[in-house]
């Protein structure tokens, strides 16, 4: 059985060094860790949260995987396109009404053979009481449940696992983005003693910190935060600043953005370099946590 799970084919990414006259100018160093190219449909963090997830559901006997997302979840497509390779059906709890045509997520999730079940906002604010399981249950039947995001213990045991291939590189500060707070917990705690900063996508993100602290306990000789400055007004939301910002950058350094996470972090990154928060001759390891398929139609 575990030979299934070993058809969910990783790409090892390389890291990318940018350079311009404003990174000279403030003395920092700046990589990129191409995450977003480790595979085609299971890019970035996804395929670190859903390795260890999928494999626990093979190794269970499930023929079938159930997750939930909003209708531009990168989970959602991520999730469906690592069942498919692997052999598992896939049913994706989706928030809101169905709404025709499909959009590309939800269109290309259905392509790989998951089943779209739409519920109302409000019972999906209920979707891990017991009575709405034994729903699913009965509508469905047997089946491996991954939660919203793909945040579990052993989704951070994937993000961990990835974090240690990271130790021996030479770098002060590694960001990523943050949204539920899986991939950062495994990050905090798989390298430890190094200094990291998320930033987050959500306009009240404050509780993420608390959601890291009991994903990653005891990992006090990392050096961790969580910037709430960039969400530019909450998940999935915008500002012609930030659509500017990430035209801008992909023209300078060919390197694709998302508006959701990938961007709002990279903007961070630099505004807080124009502000003199990274130390002169400090090197910024950024983790390019994929979510392309996410992008606004304003940047393409």
């Amino acid at each position: 059985m575990e030979t299934e799970v070993k058809r969910l084919v990783y790409h090892h990414t390389p890291i990318q060094q940018i350079h311009s006259p404003l990174l000279e100018h403030h003395g920092v160093e700046l990589l990129i860790k191409r995450e977003d190219q480790n595979h085609l449909s299971v890019s970035g963090n996804k395929w670190w949260k859903l390795k260890y997830n999928l494999e626990e559901a093979v190794r269970q006997g499930h023929k079938t995987v159930l997750t939930f997302g909003g209708a531009y979840s990168n989970h959602i497509y991520a999730t469906a396109a690592a069942a498919a390779e692997i052999g598992l059906h896939s049913i994706g709890i989706i928030r809101g009404d169905e709404i025709l045509p499909r959009n590309p997520t939800l269109e290309f999730a259905h392509q790989q053979g998951m089943i779209l079940h739409f519920v109302s906002r409000e019972d999906y604010k209920n979707k891990i009481s017991p009575a709405f399981v034994n729903r699913l249950n009965e509508t469905f039947g047997e089946f491996y449940s991954i939660p919203e995001g793909g945040t579990n213990d052993l989704a951070v045991k994937g993000c961990s696992e990835f974090a240690q291939t990271l130790a021996p590189i030479s770098f002060d500060y590694l960001c990523l983005p943050v949204g539920t707070g899986g991939t950062m917990a495994g990050i905090v705690a798989g390298l430890s003693g190094r200094n990291i900063i998320g930033f987050s996508v959500l306009k009240d993100g404050a509780f993420l910190s608390k959601e890291v602290a009991d994903l990653a306990p005891d990992r006090a000789t990392t050096k961790w935060q969580i910037n709430l400055d960039y969400h530019f007004g909450g998940y999935a939301k915008t500002t012609p600043a930030l659509i500017n910002f990430i035209r801008t950058f992909e023209q300078q350094y060919g390197i694709p953005l998302d508006q959701v996470y990938t961007g709002k972090m990279m903007y961070g990154i630099f505004d807080l370099m124009e502000k003199g928060f990274f130390k002169k001759g400090a090197t910024i390891l950024v983790l390019h946590t994929g979510g392309l398929q996410g992008r606004s139609s304003l940047l393409d």
